[in-house]
């Protein structure tokens, strides 16, 4: 059983920074790729980053040169650094693991960008 576990979510102003964590625990093996997703009210759920366990990243086109992931194997935590936040980055992020094709996900955490 796999369990993925996100924080650091919140309020920011536009312009402003907030960094996400996710804590994955259960049946995972070193080989796997992880990643964040994000869904705004009204829209479908949309890749933002991944990164694999080689350190080979993948960003959405909305985002690169904003946010970077980062992840920790030892600790099978990984990161989404957040920077120039823009009202349209507003959205529940969900963390996800890709481990042999099977997609497990955490619970979400609410980023609200406004004034």
């Amino acid at each position: 059983q796999v369990q993925l576990v996100e924080s650091g979510g919140g309020l920011v102003q536009p312009g402003g920074s907030l960094g996400l964590s996710c804590a994955a625990s259960g049946s995972i093996f070193s080989i796997n790729t992880m990643g964040w997703y994000r869904q705004a009210p009204g829209k479908q759920r949309e890749l933002v980053a991944t990164i694999n366990s080689g350190g080979i990243t993948n960003y959405a086109d909305s985002v690169k040169g904003r946010f970077t992931i980062s992840r920790e194997n030892a600790k099978n935590m990984v990161y989404l650094q957040m920077n120039s936040l823009k009202p349209e980055d507003a959205a529940v992020y969900y963390c996800n693991l890709n481990l042999y094709a099977m997609n497990y996900w955490g619970k979400g955490t609410l980023v609200t960008v406004s004034s």
